[in-house]
């Protein structure tokens, strides 16, 4: 990076933070201290009114504000992705605000990298089905909910019970892994649960403010982690046992059941070490692979494919009259 774009890009952090430190800036840029000492003079003599805290930091006196900096092409395309992706796997409301924002930021490039955009958007799609059409706009609800400590009330639909149950939550934070979930401290169950948004029956959103808590994401999974049994499971699989299509399915799926690394095996397959807390679960994915997977060890993993396996032969195999 040039000169001109350091002292540029510094000029945008004192302006999305309130507070930013030499150190910081050094350690961000890949340059020395001394050196971004330099660059904040150059913005102080070009003008920028700025304010330094000895020990703290750096800051823009309150009210500063220069027009916005133009984005690249390559930014813009960025951004029409984060769309894409809002518009699709996040709710309503979040999408409509990302399409408002989408507008501001056209409004502002040079028209010929509008003209690139709109020729853009049509070639850029998520194809992932939206399971939450007919549920509650959950995600900025509980966005704001996050952002302002409040309580919000649930009728949620557990995986475990027949009937949604009443919960009152605090939450803590969301993620997305297939399907978005929210973690929060569960008041009917005294600890911290992690809900799926699209087992989110009705949501509503109360007065009632809860404590900050020091509890993160990384501490609610560090202590799943902990808490949870996991077991050692090898497996033997070789992709030229299945279709294309369901071998690539494995690779891309292992992640969620415990995968934690892989060797080649002569012959072209791979052992799949993996470590997970429940074989049953591990077994309902695994069954499709039948004929391409190997279990090397637990045994118990082989007897509860084979029951698997064994109701499934019993249903489908089943003379008519017991099919009904």
């Amino acid at each position: 990076m040039n000169r001109f774009d350091r002292v540029t890009a510094i000029l945008l952090q004192l302006q999305a933070k309130r507070m930013v430190s030499g150190p910081a800036l050094a350690q961000q840029f890949g340059v020395s201290l001394r050196t971004i000492y330099r660059d904040l003079r150059s913005l102080e003599e070009a003008g920028v009114p700025l304010i330094g805290a000895h020990g703290v930091g750096y800051s823009l006196v309150e009210g500063y504000r220069l027009p916005p900096v133009m984005f690249t092409r390559e930014e813009a395309t960025a951004l029409l992705t984060a769309e894409k992706l809002a518009a699709q796997l996040t709710d309503a409301p979040t999408a409509r605000l990302s399409a408002a924002a989408m507008d501001k930021l056209r409004a502002v490039l040079r028209r010929a990298d509008r003209d690139h955009l709109e020729a853009l958007t049509p070639h850029i799609q998520v194809l992932e089905p939206r399971t939450q059409a007919d549920l509650p706009a959950a995600y900025q609800l509980l966005v704001a909910a996050v952002t302002t400590r409040r309580v919000v009330r649930l009728h949620y639909q557990g995986a475990e019970t027949a009937a949604p149950s009443l919960r009152d939550i605090e939450p803590i934070g969301l993620y997305l892994s297939r399907q978005w979930h929210v973690v929060a401290y569960c008041r009917l169950r005294q600890e911290f649960r992690n809900f799926r948004l699209d087992r989110i029956q009705q949501i509503a959103l109360s007065t009632e403010t809860f404590a900050a808590r020091p509890e993160t994401l990384t501490d609610y999974w560090a202590a799943e982690a902990s808490r949870r049994q996991k077991e050692r499971v090898v497996l033997h699989f070789q992709a030229s046992a299945v279709l294309p299509a369901l071998a690539q399915h494995l690779h891309d799926t292992k992640h969620q059941y415990g995968w934690a690394h892989e060797l080649p095996l002569p012959g072209g397959g791979v052992e799949m070490t993996l470590f997970i807390g429940s074989l049953p679960y591990l077994a309902t994915w695994l069954l499709p692979y039948a004929g391409a997977i190997t279990v090397v060890e637990p045994l118990a993993l082989r007897e509860q494919l084979r029951e698997l396996a064994q109701r499934a032969h019993d249903f489908f195999c089943a003379p008519e009259n017991k099919l009904t």
